[in-house]
């Protein structure tokens, strides 16, 4: 039997790093990881997947992970259940990360005090001059 998924997507919120009370570090996210296809009306779908990591990994994934990066997960699939306030039987699948990789690095990160920084090398439709006395 095999139960192994990778998955490779964006952060939708910063991770939540909690204690266990005997004091077990474990993180929280959610990514969201485009399909492979467009939906009737031509626009791109994606599946939003719960992600749960546990001790060095969780402290690792909320100091340096963020909303909006790019980041591979390696684990498995788990679902558990259990009874909530109204009695009611819930079931909740996510995966349980055993290998989580940084796609981008903080120098890639173009968010400064949460807000998003103009890239001084978009290109804005106008031509770049080169001047001809370079030295190479």
């Amino acid at each position: 039997m095999l139960n192994r998924v990778i998955l490779i997507g964006r952060l939708t919120r910063d991770p939540e790093l909690r204690y266990t009370p005997s004091g077990v570090a474990v993180t929280q996210f959610t990514i969201a990881v485009d399909r492979p296809f467009t939906s009737q009306g031509g626009e791109r779908e994606a599946d939003f997947i719960p992600v749960v990591t546990w001790r060095q990994l969780a402290e690792t994934c909320a100091n340096y992970l963020r909303k909006g990066r790019l980041t591979a997960v390696e684990g498995r699939i788990q679902v558990r259940n259990y009874e909530n306030s109204e009695g009611k039987r819930v079931y909740v699948t996510e995966v349980i990360a055993d290998n989580v990789r940084f796609l981008e690095s903080n120098r890639d990160d173009k968010r400064s005090g949460g807000q998003s920084e103009r890239d001084p090398f978009a290109d804005d439709g106008k031509p770049i001059d080169i001047p001809d006395d370079m030295p190479f």
